[in-house]
């Protein structure tokens, strides 16, 4: 769960809601969080989504993706993609 005590909280709760209210396969674009935030002022909140991102994969919440596969979002070059954790069998 978000901790609302720090700035990047609502962006945090934000990625949670947008991954909660679609099919738990889907995927989200950090600029979905950061155009749900600040629809006119939304490419200064890419960096800070990322951030929020990175806290929310720390805590087990979320996964970062490229091209359908897991990676570490500190490897990250180029477009990412944000998910609820999948299942392992």
């Amino acid at each position: 769960m978000p901790d609302a005590s720090h700035p990047g909280a609502d962006l945090e709760r934000r990625i949670l809601e947008l991954l909660r209210s679609r099919a738990r396969t889907s995927t989200i674009c950090p600029s979905d969080v950061a155009r749900a935030a600040a629809p006119d002022n939304w490419r200064p909140l890419m960096q800070p989504v990322r951030d929020a991102a990175a806290r929310l994969v720390d805590r087990g919440e979320v996964e970062i993706t490229q091209r359908g596969e897991v990676i570490d979002l500190a490897a990250a070059r180029g477009p990412i993609r944000i998910r609820l954790p999948r299942e392992t069998r």
